[in-house]
């Protein structure tokens, strides 16, 4: 029977130890990633047009002028609809509601999930079985054909309701996940030592179990938001919701009702179509950057790098140990035998 083969580790001149980053480094190395950042500004940016669209809309959305169906131009600069409406001023107002389903429905839903999944997944026992029983009755009802049939019952729902109902029907996967995690961490050996010193119950949660829980709270909050943000334009675009009150989907659903495309108007329905892609794509960076924040090996495709006291920069890599030396000593690579191979 043939050895197996032996595992090379190459590992480069012994020097001095690596100086460990500044703790105020390694607490905005979330921000500090590319992905993420670039999502928190362009999110930032809608949540600003949110704020002062309607203010800054150089024309009532609704207003009705003599410019019918004309291309961009200085005048308007997303083109008028075929009442001679200013599609700009529509995409500026219509922001609000967007952002406001999308960011309360994911207030409301993370909330409901940490304090569900939390409690259940620390406390145990009854309490631990009849609010999982609880979060698997709302996770076998469908969110989108509950907000259609409150909808369609409730002529009058507006935003609030639409959030309402997407954030209390959408709260259940995120606290079985985290109600999962709660039980990894309840019987860690810190969370051990605080029970041990009198330390509440309360407190433990906050104090010890919360911290550890907080990438994934936030990845939960990004997905409630692009589901929210989604179902609201879905629902307008389809004629479910109040066409009245603005919003991106109002937008395609008139578009499509007037046949913007067969009439070659293209400029009506791009500038809400790449509004709801641009937002998109930055809450999926922001997704993908609390994963690589989380898992190490995520970062850099695996790659970082650490700078010594003197100057040299390692590169690190997954399954490489680097160990610095001396100027006067080149890099000699070590081969270690693993234990099958001394068997």
């Amino acid at each position: 029977m043939s050895a197996p083969a032996s595992t090379i580790t190459a590992v480069t001149p012994e020097g001095p130890e690596v100086a460990a980053a500044p703790a105020k480094r390694r607490r905005l190395r979330f921000v500090a990633n590319p992905k993420a950042a670039t999502g928190l500004i362009v999110l930032a940016f809608f949540c600003v047009i949110a704020v002062i669209g309607p203010w800054i809309a150089p024309y009532d959305p609704s207003a009705r002028s003599s410019d019918l169906i004309q291309p961009p131009s200085g005048k308007h600069w997303f083109g008028t609809t075929h009442l001679g409406q200013d599609i700009f001023s529509q995409v500026l107002v219509g922001t609000r509601g967007v952002m406001f389903v999308g960011l309360l429905a994911g207030i409301v839903a993370t909330a409901l999930s940490v304090l569900i999944g939390v409690s259940a997944g620390f406390l145990g026992g009854a309490a631990d079985e009849s609010l999982s029983a609880l979060s698997n009755v709302f996770l076998v009802i469908p969110a989108l054909p509950l907000i259609i049939i409150v909808a369609s019952t409730i002529p009058s729902a507006g935003d609030l309701m639409v959030a309402l109902v997407i954030g209390l029907t959408s709260w259940a996967w995120g606290a079985r996940v985290l109600r999962a995690q709660t039980l990894s961490l309840r019987r860690r050996d810190y969370v051990e030592a605080a029970r041990a010193t009198g330390e509440t119950t309360w407190r433990i949660i906050t104090a010890e179990i919360m911290p550890n829980l907080t990438a994934i709270i936030a990845s939960g909050f990004v997905g409630t938001v692009i589901f929210a943000v989604m179902s609201e334009i879905t629902l307008a675009f389809i004629g479910i919701s109040t066409i009245s009150e603005w919003n991106w989907g109002t937008i395609l659903f008139w578009a499509q009702s007037q046949q913007a495309l067969a009439q070659g108007a293209w400029w009506w329905f791009v500038p809400a179509g790449l509004a709801i892609a641009i937002l998109g794509t930055a809450l999926s960076l922001i997704n993908f950057g609390i994963d690589e924040f989380v898992s190490p090996r995520l970062r850099s495709s695996g790659h970082t790098r650490m700078r010594t006291k003197d100057g040299h920069t390692v590169r690190m890599r997954v399954g490489f140990t680097p160990v610095l030396g001396s100027k006067e000593q080149p890099a000699t690579p070590v081969v270690r035998r693993t234990k099958e191979d001394a068997a």
